[in-house]
C-alpha cells in the first residue's frame, strides 16, 4: 500500500437499518458491492462472495440449501442479482464422490451446471468449490493490496502466523480450482475456529455465519495487515531508494505521447491496440527504484495480477536525467523484439502437450524511468484495468520485499496459469471484435450534429473518439451523451482551433498520451457564409479559407506525422460539402474553401497510399438538423438567397434534391463510417456524396 493509502482507515460502510429489510441474497449483493467499492479491499473483476440460503425448491417445494455465489467474470463492486450464479449444496457436496484426483480437476468445472437451482443461466466460476466447501454461511474471497503482499512474501507462512496468530491459516500456493476447494475444506475441518485463511501468491478468504459479522471481519483482517505494514514499513526507503528523478507531469506527458504511438505501431500486428498512460505516485516511486529492474524481472504473484499483465513488464531504456526521446524511440524496435524473443523462449520451455497456441508475444506494461507505466490492450478499458493491476502488483511488491523478499508465480506455475485450457475455452467464447475495435479516431467539430452523430457511428463500432471542437459548453454536452452511451474510457474532449498550429499538435499529443495514437481523423469542423461577391470582405473570405482549408491542412498534417510513426495505415475522412463541386449563389468564399478541401484530399490520397493511409471525402448537403453552422446568419442568408423563410428552408432543400429526402447528421455518419472501416480499404482519393441527389454536383 502507498502511504497516503495507509493513512486512511477501512471505512465500515454497513447501514444495519438498511440491511435488515433485506432478503439473504440481498444482504450478499449488499455486503458484494461495499466491498467491491474500495479498491483496497480487491482489485476490479478480482475476488468472490457467497451466502449459502435455504430456498423452497421449484419442482419439489421442500426447503433446500442453495449456494449463491459470484459468477464467473464480472466485479464484486458492480455486481447486480443476476450476476450470482445457484447451485443446489446437495449436489455441490455430491461432486466429491465423482472427483478423480488433480490430474482431472477440470473436467469438474463441466459438472457444475448440473447443481444449477432454478435454472439459473449464470455460469459458475472456477472458485465456487472454495466457497461451497467452506462450512460456514458467508465466505468473502477478496485480494487485498496488503494480505498479497503477505501471501507473495518468501516466508509467507511465518508472516501470516506472525500478524494473525491462529485466527488467520495458511495454505501454500495452489492453481484456483476443485482441488484447493478440497485444501480449503480440509484446512476447516482441521481448524474449526480459524477466521478465514492466506492463500500464498493468491489472497484471502474470510467467513462467517451472519452477513454482517463477515463483511467486518473481512475489512478487520485486511486494516489489521495495512497496519502492521504501516509498523514496519515507516520510515524505509520503498525499493532499494530512489535513484532517478520524475520530469515534470507536462514533461512526462509530453514523453509519453512521443514513445506511446511508435509502441503501438510495434505491438499492433495481430490487431490494433489501444494505450492508457499512468504516471501516479505509487508508479513513479517504483519506476525511479533501484530495485525496479529487479523486481519487475520477478513478474506478478497474483493471479488476477498476472493474467492482465502478461510474465512481466518491459522496462523501457530512457534516463530522465538526459532526456533523450529520439534515441529511445530508436531503440524500441530491438527492445520490443528482444522481448518477444524472451516470451517466446518462455513459451517453449513450459508449454505442455495441449497448450494451446502462443498468443501475442508482445508485452503489456512498459515502465519508464522518470516518466511512469504505459499499458497497451485490445481496448482502452482493457488497457487501464491492466495498469490498475500492476499497481496492485507494485503495492504487493512494495510490502513483500520491505518486510521479507518478494516472489512472483514460479514460470510454470505463471504458464500453466496464462495458458490454461479454461481461461482458452473462455477466449474462444468470446464475441468476435467490432469493426472499428482498437481503432482511435479524431473527429473536429466533434459539439456539432454531424460531428457528435459521425462519433456515435464510431463508438457503436468499438473505437476510441476524440472530439475536437472551440465550444466547451456543447463539447461537455457531448461528452455527457456519448460517454453515458459508450463509457468515459472511450470518449475525450478536447479545445481546438483548427487554424492554431500550436493547438492542433497539442491536440495530437493529447490523443497520443489518451490512446496511444490515431487511426482515423474525421475533418469536420465549418463555418458557413454567405454573401455576394461584392460584399464579401478580406476578412469573411480569409475566415472561410483559414477554418475550411488551412484548418483541414493543419489536422491533416499532423496526422499524417502520426500514421508515419505508428506504420499501420491510417484513414481520413474530409466532410467537405456538395458546395465543393457544384457552384451557388452568394457564397464564393464558402464554396471556394470547400472546393479547396476536396483537391487537397486528392493530394493527401497520392501522398497517403505508400504508407497505407486511405484519404476520402463526404459531400453533404442541406444537413440542417443538429447543425451549428444553420444557427444564426448564415440560415437568414440561405432563406434570403432562396427567397423563402425559415420554416421553409428545409422542405425547399428536400424538394430540390432528386430524390425528395432530408439528409441528417447520421446520414452523413453512416459514409464517414464506410469511408474508416475496412469495408473501403480499396478506395482512396473518392467522393461520396450525401445529398439526396444532385445533378451539379455529379463528380463524372
Amino acid at each position: 500500500m502507498t502511504a497516503s493509502q495507509n493513512s486512511q482507515s477501512l471505512e465500515n460502510k454497513w447501514n444495519e437499518s438498511k440491511a435488515a429489510k433485506m432478503s439473504e441474497p440481498e444482504k450478499l449483493l449488499y455486503r458484494s458491492n461495499l466491498l467491491g467499492s474500495d479498491k483496497r479491499i480487491t482489485n476490479y473483476g478480482g475476488g468472490n462472495t457467497s451466502a449459502k440460503v435455504m430456498e423452497k425448491d421449484p419442482l419439489t417445494g421442500d426447503m433446500v440449501e442453495v449456494l449463491w455465489v459470484k459468477g464467473s467474470g464480472g466485479d464484486v463492486g458492480s455486481i447486480k442479482m443476476d450476476g450470482f450464479s445457484t447451485l443446489y449444496m446437495d449436489k455441490l457436496n455430491a461432486l466429491r464422490g465423482i472427483y478423480r484426483g488433480v490430474e482431472f480437476e477440470d473436467e469438474m468445472v463441466g459438472h457444475l451446471p448440473h447443481c444449477t437451482f432454478n435454472l439459473n443461466p449464470r455460469a459458475a466460476s472456477i472458485d465456487t468449490p472454495l466457497h461451497a466447501y467452506v462450512p460456514k454461511k458467508h465466505v468473502d474471497h477478496m485480494h487485498p493490496d496488503a494480505i498479497i503482499a503477505i501471501a507473495a512474501a518468501k516466508d509467507s507462512k511465518a508472516l501470516t502466523q506472525q500478524i494473525f496468530g491462529d485466527s488467520i491459516g495458511w495454505l501454500p500456493w495452489k492453481k484456483p480450482g476443485y482441488e484447493l476447494g478440497l485444501w480449503l475444506s480440509d484446512f476447516c475441518a482441521k481448524n474449526p475456529d480459524a477466521k478465514g485463511v492466506v492463500l500464498e501468491s493468491h489472497g484471502l478468504f474470510t467467513w462467517a455465519d451472519d452477513a454482517k459479522d463477515c463483511y467486518e471481519l473481512t475489512l478487520e483482517i485486511i486494516q489489521k495487515a495495512m497496519d502492521w505494514f504501516k509498523a514496519e514499513t515507516d520510515g524505509k526507503a520503498a525499493f532499494g531508494g530512489a535513484i532517478h528523478k520524475s520530469l515534470s507531469a507536462q514533461e512526462r506527458r509530453a514523453t509519453a505521447a512521443r514513445l506511446m504511438p511508435a509502441i503501438r505501431g510495434y505491438v499492433s500486428g495481430q490487431q490494433h491496440m489501444v494505450g492508457h498512460f499512468t504516471d501516479s505516485d505509487a508508479v513513479l516511486e517504483f519506476v525511479n527504484a533501484k530495485d525496479m529492474e529487479r523486481l519487475a524481472a520477478l513478474g506478478t504473484s497474483c493471479p488476477d495480477h498476472f493474467l492482465r499483465t502478461k510474465i512481466c513488464p518491459l522496462v523501457v531504456d530512457f534516463d530522465p536525467a538526459k532526456p533523450d526521446v529520439d534515441a529511445t524511440i530508436a531503440g524500441l524496435d530491438t527492445a520490443i523484439a528482444d522481448y518477444r524473443v524472451g516470451y517466446q523462449a518462455y513459451y517453449d520451455r513450459c508449454k505442455r502437450d495441449d497448450s494451446p497456441a502462443i498468443r501475442d508475444p508482445n508485452a503489456v506494461v512498459y515502465l519508464v524511468p522518470g516518466v511512469g507505466m504505459i499499458t497497451f490492450a485490445k481496448d482502452k478499458a482493457t488497457a487501464r484495468i491492466s495498469g490498475e493491476f500492476y499497481v496492485n502488483a507494485i503495492n504487493v511488491m512494495r510490502g513483500a520485499d520491505a518486510v521479507s523478499e518478494y516472489q512472483g508465480l514460479p514460470e510454470q506455475e505463471a504458464f500453466d496459469i496464462e495458458y490454461w485450457l479454461l481461461e482458452e475455452a473462455k477466449l474462444q467464447r468470446m464475441p468476435a471484435p467490432k469493426s472499428l475495435a482498437g481503432r482511435v479516431a479524431l473527429v473536429t467539430g466533434g459539439a456539432g450534429g454531424i460531428g457528435a452523430a459521425t462519433a456515435d457511428r464510431y463508438l457503436r463500432e468499438g473505437a476510441c473518439v476524440m472530439l475536437a471542437d472551440i465550444d466547451d459548453a456543447a463539447l461537455a454536452e457531448t461528452f455527457e451523451g456519448l460517454s453515458g452511451k459508450y463509457s468515459a474510457d472511450v470518449v475525450r474532449t478536447i479545445n481546438m482551433n483548427v487554424t492554431d498550429e500550436v493547438a492542433v499538435a497539442e491536440a495530437y499529443s493529447a490523443i497520443a498520451a489518451e490512446f496511444g495514437g490515431i487511426d482515423i481523423l474525421v475533418s469536420n469542423a465549418g463555418i458557413a457564409s454567405s454573401a455576394p461577391i461584392a460584399e464579401t470582405t478580406l476578412d469573411l473570405w480569409n475566415k472561410n479559407m483559414a477554418i475550411l482549408s488551412t484548418g483541414y491542412f493543419l489536422v491533416s498534417r499532423e496526422a499524417f506525422k502520426l500514421f508515419k510513426v505508428q506504420d499501420m495505415g491510417g484513414a481520413v475522412v474530409f466532410v467537405a460539402s456538395k458546395n465543393g463541386l457544384a457552384a451557388s449563389p452568394n457564397a464564393s468564399a464558402y464554396c471556394t474553401a470547400k472546393a479547396s478541401e476536396i483537391h487537397l484530399a486528392r493530394c493527401l490520397a497520392l501522398e497517403g497510399a505508400p504508407i497505407g493511409v486511405r484519404v476520402n471525402v463526404v459531400n453533404p448537403d442541406a444537413v440542417l438538423k443538429g447543425s451549428k453552422i444553420w444557427q444564426g446568419e448564415w440560415l437568414d442568408q440561405r432563406a434570403g438567397t432562396y427567397g423563402t423563410d425559415k420554416d421553409g428552408l428545409e422542405e425547399m432543400y428536400r424538394e430540390r434534391s432528386m430524390l425528395k429526402r432530408s439528409v441528417l447528421p447520421e446520414d452523413i455518419a453512416e459514409a464517414a463510417y464506410f469511408l474508416a472501416s475496412d469495408l473501403s480499404a480499396k478506395s482512396t482519393g473518392n467522393i461520396i456524396n450525401v445529398d439526396a441527389g444532385n445533378k451539379e454536383a455529379f463528380t463524372r
